[in-house]
């Protein structure tokens, strides 16, 4: 086996002590004798599962009481729809900050739902920053607030939460989701693809207010209702089983890493060191992103030879340096430095950008 350093912005690198772990068990799964994808989602191991997972993660953010936590299928793109479906009326606006590809694209899933208003929008400043506070336009009668505290493609991130005064706060964190520790009371709705710092794609886990589950309506399938699954446990249909479990043993790994304050502590380390690499090599490599707006989780940065973009992927992915790749929207490249992403790794990819610049400068 020879695993590469995965800079993947997602699907992503998962610990590799999951990977061992699920390995492990695939075929006989605790006391199964079978799979956990080969037992029922009703019966009593899989249930005990389910209980743990969601302690665990209560454990890990400290969510209170009074909040709801589900275990859903589909992605964040599906839940862009959902979450006006669910928490607005058809004639009540929604509030939304675009600061980056995925807030545009929630946005334009919303607005077949309900009205949409756009309170601030970076995308005439190229996505580089956060829009300053006092020129956001709140709706006062608005159902929510959504934002997107990270945005993986452009590299934006909000290292605070923004005040929403008497809004319900909605946040899509799927990429930023576990990197470190997060005041859940502050929010109304909290979803996130597991596909970055949870787990495999193709489940969503959703942190919901217990009182705005009363705003779901009744005349809506019940397979798209928060509260029917909140009633059920999650359990309203067949859950992704597997991704679940895969989940749950990503908890178990961060609470055996030091929980959110240290993994938080590694993930900053992680984020300086490489934007100090960018920032030192005398104009080879620049990020774009305002200084007091950059991602921890996704770095995107720029060759100031463009030509040399090919040869820096090649000779990358020849070290065992993967997915690089910047998204096709923006170009360059995209360094994706979620929790599974070692300091070890992060040092190689600096290592080899020293010594590409050298050799190419």
């Amino acid at each position: 086996m020879s695993r590469g350093h995965n800079f993947a912005a997602g699907p992503a690198a998962l610990p590799e002590a999951v990977l061992r772990q699920a390995r492990d068990e695939l075929l006989d799964w605790g006391q199964a004798r079978a799979s956990v994808m080969e037992i029922s989602h009703r019966g009593k191991l899989f249930a005990e599962l389910a209980a743990e997972s969601e302690r665990d993660l209560r454990s890990l953010l400290g969510i209170p009481a009074n909040y709801k936590v589900l275990f859903l299928q589909g992605g964040a793109t599906q839940h862009f729809a959902q979450i006006p479906m669910n928490f607005a009326r058809r004639d009540q606006v929604a509030d939304y900050v675009v600061t980056g590809h995925w807030g545009e694209k929630a946005v334009r899933e919303a607005r077949p739902m309900a009205p949409v208003h756009i309170v601030a929008d970076m995308g005439n400043a190229g996505y580089t920053g956060i829009p300053p506070r006092a020129t956001w336009k709140l709706s006062p009668e608005a159902a929510y607030l959504h934002y997107t505290p990270n945005e993986t493609i452009h590299g934006v991130q909000f290292h605070d939460v923004p005040e929403a005064g008497d809004l319900p706060l909605v946040a899509d964190m799927s990429s930023d989701i576990l990197s470190r520790p997060l005041d859940v009371s502050k929010f109304g709705v909290i979803y996130a693809g597991a596909q970055k710092n949870i787990g495999a794609a193709g489940l969503v886990v959703m942190l919901v207010r217990e009182d705005l589950l009363a705003r779901c309506p009744k005349d809506i399938p019940k397979i798209f209702n928060y509260a029917e699954h909140a009633a059920q446990g999650s359990m309203l249909n067949t859950p992704n089983t597997f991704g679940w479990y895969l989940a749950s043993l990503v908890f178990k790994w961060l609470l055996r890493e030091g929980g959110l304050v240290a993994v938080g502590e590694r993930n900053r380390t992680k984020a300086e060191l490489l934007y100090a690499c960018i920032d030192g090599s005398g104009g080879f490599y620049r990020n774009d992103v305002e200084k007091a707006a950059r991602s921890w989780m996704n770095v995107p940065f720029r060759l100031a030879n463009v030509a040399l973009d090919a040869a820096f992927l090649a000779e990358a992915e020849a070290a065992g340096l993967l997915a690089l790749k910047g998204h096709k929207a923006v170009g360059g490249m995209r360094a994706s430095l979620y929790n599974a992403v070692s300091l070890e790794a992060v040092q190689s990819l600096i290592d080899f950008m020293r010594d590409f610049g050298r050799r190419h400068g």
